[in-house]
């Protein structure tokens, strides 16, 4: 089973039995606790309830422990926090404008957002079949999210930040949520022609925001530091010295990069222009996780890599500023910046991609052009996640899942546009269809050739490498249809 199940068992056991002061010292199991401080108190809340279910499972030392009442709880209890997931989706569907034009309710953009969110691929696998709480987390982005485009904004920022201590990996989108929360709130009136005015600049709302931080931190950080603490608890949370990639690299830049680095030492050795004593084994197809060297690229670092979000985020960030577009904006900044910081982050986890697929789902019912953008991301970006169901039995199960979302999210998306023109052009569509082939390949076909035992890695890094094309396809596209939307209301403004 994935071992995301004995992760938070053992987090379980350490906030039960353990002092606070202990919590992020514990270092029985190699899954030491790597969540900010909201996350471990959820867990702590969580190992009362299970206690009723298994006692064992929250003794330390029992590495590895399963048993049937220990899943039973693992699961139920994902799915009983999945709650606050369904109450987003519906304040969210709120949101969107329902006005157009549909024969029945079935081809209505909010129900059709309700299905895309609840229903969603990604999300049903990775928290229901292979286990982790990404519902709930995604929950409280959606809400704060929803509560922002209702103008809503102190409860929109609190939210937020009651989220970035629940998971770190959400500072991803915080620039969105800084840039929007100062144009919108902090800036109570534009000019006639949309540009900012600056004597509305609000003294209060500034204050306002900044306590909602600060108390939010110090309730979450205030323990650590007390204790002195807080740079042990920052070590855990930004482990840097995990490497590059994850196991498997997430469809990124980055694994372009790797393959066009282990390309050119193929070629290299070849031609002889490499001494082959001088090249480390299997160093980033080894499928652990780990630092290791680029043979012939220049290696990467994680201010490198921080350089390049950095840059990555700028043109959203500048138009979210300078021509805001309302929540709508917000949205398109929102994924811009998960997207970027997906494709050049360090140890960036595949599942991460779900945090620009989800967000996107509210643009997809409102606009053509951004549904055209949702089926390529989210239909690479999906697939991508297959290698975490990686036995027999879950092979049909993740096919015939993906198969029903992927054809109700083009068939929706379609009629709802019928009138406008096709989604995809016919080179979009070649690649999508491109992904069967290439999942009969690696599922099928490579595990009956004698490749597999000298390169098991081959169908990882096929699947890694054919969809981060498709990622950065989409990337570059939203970003394009994006300032070329600034452009064109500029230019009707002038």
């Amino acid at each position: 089973y994935s071992t995301d199940f004995e992760v938070h068992r053992n987090w379980l056991a350490i906030t039960h039995n353990l002092p606070l002061s202990q919590w992020y010292y514990e270092a029985t199991s190699e899954w030491t606790l790597d969540y900010p401080p909201f996350f471990a108190w959820f867990e702590y809340a969580l190992s009362h309830v299970a206690k009723h279910f298994d006692p064992k499972m929250l003794v330390i030392e029992n590495l590895n422990y399963t048993s049937r009442a220990t899943i039973l709880f693992q699961r139920f209890s994902v799915i009983f926090t999945d709650i606050l997931f369904i109450y987003a989706v519906r304040e969210c569907c709120r949101c969107v404008n329902g006005k157009r034009a549909a024969k029945d309710i079935l081809e209505k953009p909010t129900f059709i957002l309700a299905v895309l969110l609840l229903w969603n691929f990604g999300l049903l696998i990775v928290d229901h079949i292979h286990f982790q709480y990404n519902g709930f987390l995604f929950g409280l982005m959606l809400l704060s999210v929803a509560r922002l485009c209702q103008k809503r904004y102190l409860e929109g920022a609190l939210l937020f930040a009651v989220l970035l201590h629940f998971k770190h990996i959400y500072m991803y989108v915080a620039p969105a949520y800084g840039i929007y929360l100062l144009r919108s709130y902090c800036f109570t009136a534009n000019n006639a022609d949309g540009s900012l005015k600056w004597r509305s600049f609000s003294l209060l709302h500034v204050t306002l925001l900044g306590l909602i931080v600060c108390l939010v931190s110090a309730l979450s950080l205030g323990p650590f530091i007390v204790l002195g603490q807080l740079p042990q608890v920052l070590s855990r949370l930004f482990p840097f010295k995990r490497g590059l990639c994850h196991a498997y690299w997430a469809p990124n830049f980055w694994a372009l990069y790797n393959a066009m680095d282990k390309a050119l030492t193929i070629f290299g050795l070849k031609c002889n222009f490499l001494d082959p004593t001088k090249i480390p084994k299997a160093s980033m197809t080894g499928g652990l996780v780990q630092e290791f060297q680029h043979t012939v690229l220049p290696s990467v670092t994680p201010l490198a890599t921080l350089i390049c979000t950095f840059i990555s985020i700028l043109p959203s960030v500048f138009c979210l500023w300078f021509k805001p577009q309302g929540p709508r904006g917000f949205l398109q900044c929102l994924v811009l910046c998960a997207l970027s910081s997906f494709m050049f982050g360090w140890h960036v986890h595949e599942k991460a991609i779900l945090l620009a697929i989800l967000p996107l789902s509210l643009l997809s019912v409102q606009r053509a052009k951004d549904a055209g953008i949702y089926l390529i991301l989210t239909t690479t970006g999906h697939f991508s996640l297959f290698p975490l169901l990686f036995t027999s039995p879950e092979l049909p199960i993740k096919i015939l899942l993906m198969l029903l979302f992927t054809v109700y999210s083009f068939s929706s998306l379609k009629s709802l546009f019928r009138r406008e023109r096709p989604l995809l052009n016919w080179l979009e569509t070649i690649y999508l269809v491109l992904l069967v082939p290439l999942e009969i390949f690696c599922e099928i076909v490579f595990p009956l050739t004698p490749w597999k035992r000298h390169f098991p890695f081959v169908p990882l890094l096929l699947t890694s490498v054919y969809c981060a094309l498709g990622v950065t396809y989409a990337w570059l596209k939203l970003y394009v249809s994006v300032l070329t939307e600034r452009i064109s209301v500029r230019q009707k403004a002038e």
